[in-house]
C-alpha cells in the first residue's frame, strides 16, 4: 500500500513546503495560516503534492519516455520544440491517475464542498504550482496553465491532469533550459481553490514596488472588470493606481492615500461561460462604453488592497507580486496569489543606468505609434509583425517584435527581440513582465501597432521619455549613461532638481538630490488635465461638441471641478511622495496666454497679446476677476496634498510677481483658501507652510527687502531675469545670441539677490536653466553663498562632481 501523501489542505502548508507543493501553493497556505489576523482574505483549497506527481509519471515508465524525448532537444528549433512538447502532453493526458491519488482528490474535494455554505454556487480554480516556481531569484509565473470556473469532481480531475501536462508546454520547457533547471528536477503541484466571483466583480495585479523605477514607498495596483486573466494576459489596458505606503501606515484611506490614478481602456472582460470544464468554462465579453470610462474600483478599495499588499510584503520581508479579486456577490476583496517580485528587487549596487535619446532627432522624426512605456530603455531594429505563433520562424535576433498580444507561449521568440510592441496590455501584463526580465524596452497598449507599423521597416523604440513610449521611424541616435550614485562627495550647496512631470518622479528620486527646487504646476495641468480650467467651471455653457469632449475627459471623476483638483493633487502628490521628506517646491501655474490657449477650449478665454511673455501671467492672473475661481482650484489641490494627504514637504512658490501690492493680494487670496504662510506644522513648527517667490523681475531684486518681508525666500528664475535685464526676448531666434545668464549685468543682479537673502537668513536658490547649462555659472553662484541649485536631472551628477572638484582645488590652493 502506498505511503505517499497525495493531497494537503492549504491550512496544513506554508513556505517550508515549496519542495512538496511548489511556490504558488506554499504561498497560498502561508497566507491562509499567518495573514488572516491582518485581514488578508485568501480563498481556501487543497494542493496535490510533488510526490503524487512523480508517482503518476512513474506509472508505466512515462517519466523515462519523457526524459528520452527531451534529450538532445534544441529549444531554438521552435518546430521540433513544439512537436516534442505536444507529444509529451498528449501522453500525460492519456495516463490514468493511480487509484490512491484519484481517491484522495475526490475526498479532499468532497470535504471542501461539504464545508461550503452554498456549494451549488461554487466553482473552482485549478492552478499550477511548480516546485521551482516563485523563488526569489526566478519567476516561473505563467509557465504552466491555470483553469478557472471548473465545476464538478470529474472536470476537476481532468483539469488537474491538464495542469500536470502543462509542465511540458513549449514555453515551460524553454524557460527551464534558459534558467538552468533540469527538467526532472521540477515537479508539479495542482492547487484546487474556491473561485471568487470576480467575473461579475473586478480583479487585477499589484506590486509592492514600482515595476519601472524600483521605488519602494508606493504600492502599484492594476484593475479591470472580470477575471484576472484579462490583466495577466494583457488582453486589456487596466486602470492603474499608486498608493502611498506612508499614508496607509498613518491610517489614511481613500483619496487621501491614493497618489495617482489612470483610467484604462478595459475593453473586454473574461466572464463565466455556460460550461464548467476546461474547454467551456469562460468567455470574453465586450465591456459597455460607459463602464470603460470610469474606474472599476473605488479609492477605498484601492487603499484596502494596498494595506493587504503591505501586510504580505511585511510577512515575507521582500517586494511581492500579488493577484487579487473583488467578489461581485459579497463585495469583498480577496488575495488569489502572491509571489516574490523578481526583476527590480534583484537590482544591486548604486550604479544608475539611464538611456538618453537625441532630442533634436526625436523632434524631427515621425512618431508611428505610442503606448505605455515599460522600462526606461531605447532599442531599434527592423519591425517584425507576428499575427500568430505560426509566424515565429520569421523573427530574427535583433528584430522589433510587434504583436496584438503575447502570452507565455511567445517567450521563446520574445528572447530574440531588441524591443517589444503590443496593441493591448498594461504595465503588469505578460509582455511587460517578460520585457523587464529580458531587459529590453517594450511599449504596450498601442491599439494599432500591427497595422501602422510595416514589416521590415527600421524603427526606434523609446521608453526613455516618461510614461508614454514612442515608436519613431528610422534608427535614431541614443546613448546609455551609467552613473555611480554611491557616496557622493560633500559640497557647500544643496543640489535639487527641476521635475517637469510626475511620471518620472520615482525614477528621478533615486538620483543624488536634496529635493525638488522646481515642480511646475503648468506642466502638471498640461499633462494631466489638458483642458482650460475656465472651461471645466463653465461646462454647462459650452457648445454641445465641447461639452461632449469635456465629459469624455472627466468621466471617471465626480464632476469637472473635482477632476481638475484631483488631477493636480495626483501630480503634486506623486512628486512630493517620491522625494518625501525632502522639500518639494511647487510653483503655481505660470502659463502665458498663448500657452493657455493651446488647452482644450483655451481659445474661448484667452486674449491675444503681442508679447505674452510680458503679459497676463503669474501673480497678476491669480488675482484677476476672470481667473480667481480657477486659481481657487489650484489652492484647494495644494491644501489637500499638505493637509489631507500629510505631504507637508510641499512648499509653494509664486511666479512673476511685479509689485509688493500684487504679492499682498496673492497671499491674502491663498490664505482665504487655507494656504496661510506658517500654517499646518506640528507643535515644533516642523512642516509649516513655507511660501517663496520667484526672483525674476528687476523689481524683485531692486526691492528685495520689501518682498522678503512677505515671503520665506527667493528662487531665482535666471531665464526671465536675463530676458528682462538684457531686453532679449528669449523666444526670439533673431536675438538668441545675446541671451547669456553670465552677462556681467545679469551676474550683478544675481549676486545682489543672493546677498539680500543670505544677509537676512532667508532661503535663496536658483531654478533657472543657467546652472544646468553652464557649470562655471553654478560654481560662481556657490562662491556667492547660494543655498541651493535646482538642476535638470540629467546634469545633477555631473554638476555635483564638478563642484566637488572645484572645492577640492580651492581647498588645496588655500592650504
Amino acid at each position: 500500500m502506498s505511503t505517499t501523501v497525495n493531497v494537503l489542505d492549504f491550512t496544513r502548508i506554508g513556505m517550508d513546503d515549496v519542495p512538496r507543493v511548489g511556490g504558488k501553493n506554499a504561498s497560498l497556505g502561508e497566507m491562509v495560516v499567518h495573514l488572516a489576523d491582518a485581514g488578508v482574505r485568501v480563498p481556501g483549497g487543497f494542493a496535490t503534492t510533488a510526490d503524487a506527481y512523480r508517482d503518476f509519471l512513474a506509472v508505466g515508465g512515462l517519466d523515462r519516455e519523457i526524459s528520452g524525448l527531451l534529450t538532445g532537444l534544441d529549444i531554438d528549433d521552435v518546430n521540433e520544440l513544439a512537436r516534442r512538447g505536444a507529444l509529451i502532453r498528449s501522453r500525460i493526458m492519456e495516463q490514468p491517475f493511480p487509484d490512491a491519488l484519484e481517491k484522495d482528490i475526490r475526498d479532499a474535494y468532497a470535504a471542501l464542498v461539504a464545508a461550503d455554505p452554498d456549494p451549488d454556487q461554487v466553482t473552482w480554480a485549478v492552478r499550477s504550482s511548480a516546485t521551482a516556481e516563485d523563488l526569489p531569484d526566478a519567476s516561473f509565473a505563467g509557465q504552466q496553465e491555470t483553469y478557472l470556473n471548473i465545476g464538478g469532481i470529474d472536470n476537476i480531475l481532468r483539469a488537474v491532469k491538464a495542469v500536470f501536462a502543462s509542465l511540458y508546454n513549449d514555453r515551460a520547457i524553454a524557460y527551464r533550459v534558459h534558467n538552468g533547471f533540469r527538467h526532472d528536477d521540477v515537479a508539479l503541484s495542482a492547487g484546487v481553490q474556491r473561485m471568487v466571483r470576480t467575473d461579475i466583480g473586478a480583479s487585477g495585479v499589484m506590486f509592492t514596488v514600482d515595476t519601472e523605477s524600483g521605488f519602494d514607498r508606493a504600492v502599484f495596483v492594476t484593475a479591470s472588470y472580470g477575471l484576472g486573466e484579462a490583466v495577466v494576459q494583457g488582453a486589456v489596458n487596466p486602470d492603474e493606481f499608486y498608493v502611498s505606503k506612508p499614508a496607509v501606515r498613518a491610517g489614511k484611506t481613500g483619496k487621501d492615500a491614493v497618489l495617482s490614478r489612470t483610467v484604462g481602456g478595459k475593453a473586454v472582460a473574461m466572464r463565466y461561460a455556460g460550461g464548467s470544464d476546461i474547454d467551456s468554462a469562460t468567455r470574453w465579453e465586450d465591456v459597455p462604453e460607459e463602464d470603460r470610462r470610469r474606474f472599476c474600483v473605488t479609492d477605498e478599495e484601492v487603499t484596502e488592497l494596498a494595506r493587504h499588499a503591505m501586510a504580505i510584503e511585511d510577512h515575507y520581508g521582500r517586494p511581492m507580486d500579488i493577484e487579487w479579486g473583488r467578489d461581485g456577490l459579497d463585495g469583498k476583496l480577496y488575495i488569489l496569489q502572491a509571489r516574490p517580485e523578481t526583476v527590480v528587487s534583484r537590482r544591486t549596487g548604486q550604479a544608475l543606468s539611464r538611456f538618453e535619446i537625441d532630442k533634436d532627432a526625436t523632434a524631427q522624426a515621425e512618431v508611428l505609434a505610442e503606448g505605455r512605456s515599460i522600462g526606461q530603455r531605447v532599442g531599434s531594429g527592423p519591425v517584425r509583425v507576428l499575427r500568430s505563433l505560426d509566424d515565429m520562424d520569421r523573427m530574427k535576433p535583433g528584430d522589433v517584435l510587434v504583436a496584438e498580444i503575447t502570452d507565455p507561449d511567445w517567450e521563446p521568440v520574445m528572447k530574440r527581440a531588441s524591443a517589444i510592441i503590443t496593441e493591448r496590455g498594461g504595465r503588469t501584463c505578460h509582455a511587460a513582465i517578460i520585457a523587464r526580465e529580458l531587459g529590453v524596452p517594450a511599449i504596450v497598449g498601442t491599439g494599432d501597432a500591427t497595422t501602422v507599423l510595416t514589416d521590415g521597416e527600421e524603427v526606434t523604440v523609446s521608453c526613455a521619455e516618461g510614461d508614454t513610449g514612442r515608436v519613431y521611424r528610422g534608427v535614431l541616435p541614443y546613448e546609455e549613461k551609467t552613473t555611480d550614485a554611491g557616496d557622493m562627495p560633500d559640497i557647500p550647496v544643496k543640489i535639487m532638481m527641476n521635475v517637469a512631470t510626475p511620471d518620472q518622479a520615482f525614477s528621478f528620486s533615486s538620483l543624488p538630490n536634496d529635493g525638488v527646487g522646481l515642480a511646475r504646476m503648468e506642466f502638471i495641468i498640461n499633462r494631466q488635465i489638458g483642458v482650460h480650467p475656465r472651461a471645466l467651471l463653465d461646462r454647462d455653457t459650452l457648445t454641445p461638441e465641447l461639452r461632449r469632449r469635456v465629459d469624455t475627459i472627466t468621466a471617471a471623476y465626480p464632476d469637472p471641478r473635482e477632476f481638475f483638483i484631483r488631477r493636480v493633487v495626483e501630480g503634486v502628490a506623486t512628486i512630493a511622495a517620491a522625494f518625501d521628506p525632502k522639500p518639494v517646491i511647487v510653483r503655481l501655474s505660470d502659463f502665458k496666454t498663448n500657452e493657455y490657449a493651446n488647452l482644450l477650449a483655451g481659445d474661448l478665454y484667452e486674449p491675444e497679446e503681442e508679447n505674452p511673455m510680458l503679459g497676463y501671467r503669474g501673480a497678476a492672473r491669480y488675482v484677476s476677476e476672470d481667473f480667481r475661481d480657477c486659481f481657487a482650484m489650484e489652492c484647494e489641490a495644494l491644501r489637500r496634498v499638505r493637509e489631507d494627504m500629510g505631504l507637508t514637504n510641499v512648499k509653494i512658490m509664486i511666479p512673476f510677481v511685479r509689485t509688493t501690492a500684487e504679492l499682498d493680494d496673492v497671499l491674502e487670496l491663498m490664505a482665504s483658501h487655507g494656504l496661510s504662510r506658517g500654517s499646518g506644522g506640528d507643535t515644533t513648527g516642523r512642516g509649516a507652510l513655507e511660501i517663496v517667490m520667484m526672483c525674476e523681475v528687476p523689481s524683485n531684486y531692486l526691492l528685495a527687502d520689501e518682498f522678503l518681508d512677505r515671503v520665506d525666500g527667493f528662487s531665482i528664475g535666471s531665464n526671465d531675469m536675463t530676458q528682462l535685464i538684457l531686453g532679449v526676448d528669449r523666444d526670439s531666434g533673431l536675438v538668441a545670441h545675446d541671451f547669456d545668464e553670465r552677462n556681467p549685468a545679469v551676474l550683478k543682479v544675481l549676486e545682489s539677490a543672493v546677498t539680500s537673502c543670505t544677509s537676512r537668513g532667508k532661503y535663496v536658490g536658483i531654478c533657472g536653466q543657467g546652472p544646468s547649462d553652464h557649470p562655471d555659472l553654478a560654481a560662481w553662484l556657490v562662491e556667492r553663498g547660494i543655498v541651493s541649485l535646482s538642476l535638470t536631472p540629467d546634469t545633477v551628477v555631473q554638476t555635483w562632481l564638478s563642484l566637488a572638484d572645484q572645492s577640492d582645488r580651492e581647498g588645496g590652493n588655500r592650504s
